[in-house]
């Protein structure tokens, strides 16, 4: 499989002695062939790791200073039978000043020297004793093991092929200073941020540290790896517990044991594609003014043989609309449905709306609808008796869902109106010359249509608006009939997605409702979801099931995230999808829905080019005067393209 953007990063804690060079580096050679093994392509280690941290006034002794610079002539030789990038720390002595440093060192060469900036003086620390800070430093080249090699804290280190393979370092320290170094790093276009530290245990430090660096991965919209100091740093009055931890975007990847007595190795695969698609829509990240700064950066590239990975290492969520943890996704609940309510509460305030009227069938979509009509309505002070629910029985409707709906809107104190359509249709079929038997579109779209054509004129007759009930899922695909179902005055489900209208509904169920409208509630929950166009089958059962003939909802919401929300390739998202849902869908069945979503997401864009006003509630959303400007005429040869080359055996 290709690597489609990800890295595979190790942070990595070795077992030391203090001031043994040799053992330390037998160490961390142990640890690099570990990670090599489980293909990881770049491997950091913590801050002085050659020598220790904890050395003290030994760094002033030549004999420390040149054992750690043999170490790193041993490493860097060692360095040719493993292809990856190799991140340690060492003391190294410049103009008779010593520098604590972090030595870059890839296919038998050090590609890259990067010094400490900001030095501790303060509580246990006393690194300003022995080291001199790298604002002092007036070279950006040194000469090392009869090389010269680039030195500095404005290094970008980049591979030559892999250009999404770019990272900056800085030293423990400096995550701590208001403006860290790394800030300038991903500026000048470093997706990842490397932090060899060495910071001591005290209590509740351990979270503080973490919040630092998943708030720098979140601020620069980076990869974060951190690898501190542990087993085997001088406990004199300290202790060291060996966190290591790799961020993406804010979100914690992986995390090791602390205080373990053995060596960590936390390997993470880093999404660099996913943070390249954030930074592309966010144009504030490259602030005004920042060139200047930026431009100082030195490219300095390096060349390692990046492998297939064999898979990756890595959790997908099947569902990333919706949180798995329960508190959290009952937290998503309520915000969307605040979200739903204030905006339907405004509209209905600016426009001096009596009344509002909705199509109410038994379904999931129109059932939050109407949760959300009455919500709104309590907010507002109003009489849920101007809500008017208009069930319009046709040739599919189903006496369970026709119950449901009735029972549901006088349950909520709402306005039950019933207009059956049939009579409408057939007469529609004679005046257009349609055969009633021939069950094609013309046949579905007629009765959408005439159920749209009550609503907006019922609406008219009342002074009402009517609120539309399709969702997000549903535009995505075109699963909705052109000025049918389609069309509305104000849709406040027009950026939820299938798969979390679902949630939604079972969290109003649980939380605001009575009995009784729970009892109902659950019985929507538990219905297939169906537009009921087509008659039911002989025992009066719902025939028409939506992802019977459009494919799963639970993975065209998958593929419409990774797409929209990321940019990524149908091939990318072919390798999540099969990670999210490996066991329940195989390759084959994916791709078949995704060139389905593909083709129906390009030919049914000038659904949404005309989408009636709506909240947008979460992180994408397909209005055109919003999140989502997309020619109704684009070609979706590109992307059909690759899936047939996906297609194709191999």
């Amino acid at each position: 499989m290709k690597n489609h953007g990800f890295v595979r990063a190790a942070a990595a804690s070795p077992n030391l002695r203090v001031a043994d060079c040799t053992y330390n580096l037998e160490e961390i050679i142990r640890l690099v062939e570990e990670a090599h093994e489980q293909e990881a392509q770049v491997i950091l280690f913590p801050e002085l790791s050659i020598t220790g941290y904890t050395c003290g006034d030994l760094f002033f002794q030549q004999a420390l200073l040149d054992a750690a610079l043999a170490s790193l002539e041993e490493l860097v030789e060692h360095s040719t039978t493993h292809p990856m990038v190799v991140v340690v720390g060492l003391p190294l002595m410049i103009k008779d000043a010593i520098y604590n440093c972090a030595a870059i060192v890839a296919n038998g060469k050090i590609i890259g020297i990067t010094p400490k900036t900001f030095l501790p003086n303060y509580g246990e620390f006393y690194e300003q004793r022995w080291f001199t800070s790298s604002t002092h430093l007036s070279m950006d080249e040194i000469d090392i093991l009869g090389e010269k090699v680039p030195i500095g804290t404005r290094l970008l280190y980049r591979h030559e092929h892999e250009s999404h393979f770019t990272f900056v370092i800085e030293i423990c320290e400096d995550l701590w200073a208001p403006i860290p170094p790394s800030s300038f790093g991903t500026l000048a276009g470093a997706a990842l941020i490397l932090n060899p530290s060495a910071s001591n245990d005290l209590v509740g430090k351990s979270e503080y540290r973490r919040s630092l660096a998943g708030n720098q991965s979140a601020r620069t919209i980076s990869g974060y790896l951190y690898a501190s100091a542990g087993y085997g740093e001088s406990t004199t009055d300290v202790v060291y517990g060996g966190h290591c931890m790799a961020f993406e975007n804010g979100t914690l990847l992986g995390e090791n044991t602390r205080y373990s007595l053995e060596p960590s190795l936390v390997i993470s695969d880093i999404d660099i594609g996913r943070l390249q698609a954030d930074r592309r829509r966010m144009t504030t990240f490259f602030a005004p003014g920042m060139s200047s700064i930026t431009r100082n950066f030195k490219s300095v590239q390096f060349d390692t043989h990046i492998g297939t990975l064999s898979e990756i290492k890595r959790t997908v969520d099947p569902h990333p609309f919706v949180p798995s943890e329960r508190h959290k996704r009952n937290m998503r609940c309520e915000e969307i449905f605040a979200i739903q309510t204030h905006g339907l509460a405004k509209r209905i305030a600016h426009i001096n709306s009596e009344k509002v009227v909705i199509g109410i069938s038994g379904g999931l979509d129109s059932t939050l609808a109407l949760l959300v009509c009455a919500k709104t309505f309590d907010l507002l002070g109003r009489d849920r008796k101007d809500i008017i629910a208009i069930t319009m029985p046709g040739f599919g409707t189903t006496d369970r869902t026709y119950d449901n709906a009735c029972e549901l809107t006088k349950n909520l104190g709402c306005t039950l109106v019933e207009i059956p359509i049939k009579d409408a249709c057939n007469q529609h079929f004679k005046d257009i010359g349609h055969d009633p038997e021939v069950h094609d579109v013309t046949y579905e779209n007629t009765q959408a249509r005439e159920r749209t054509q009550i609503l907006m004129n019922y609406s008219n007759m009342v002074k009402g608006i009517v609120i539309g009930t399709g969702d997000l899922s549903e535009l995505a695909l075109g699963w909705a009939t052109y000025n049918g179902d389609h069309m509305s005055m104000y849709a406040v489900n027009s950026s939820v997605p299938k798969t979390l209208v679902r949630y939604l509904v079972e969290w109003v169920a649980h939380t605001s409702v009575s009995l009784k409208v729970n009892q109902i509630l659950v019985d929507v929950l538990s219905t297939p979801v169906s537009p009921e166009l087509l008659p039911p089958d002989e025992h009066g059962k719902i025939k028409q099931k939506t992802e019977e003939v459009v494919g799963p909802y639970e993975l065209h919401d998958f593929f419409l995230y990774y797409m929209v929300r990321f940019g990524f390739t149908p091939g990318k998202i072919l390798e999540l999808a099969m990670l999210a849902f490996d066991g329940k869908y195989d390759r084959e069945e994916i791709l078949k829905w995704l060139r389905t979503f593909m083709w129906r997401f390009f030919s049914q864009q000038f659904k949404r080019s005309c989408m009636p006003d709506g909240p947008k509630v979460g992180s994408i959303n397909l209005s055109p005067r919003g999140d989502w400007r997309m020619p109704s005429d684009a070609q979706a040869k590109v992307w059909l393209a690759e899936l047939e080359e996906l297609e194709e055996p191999s």
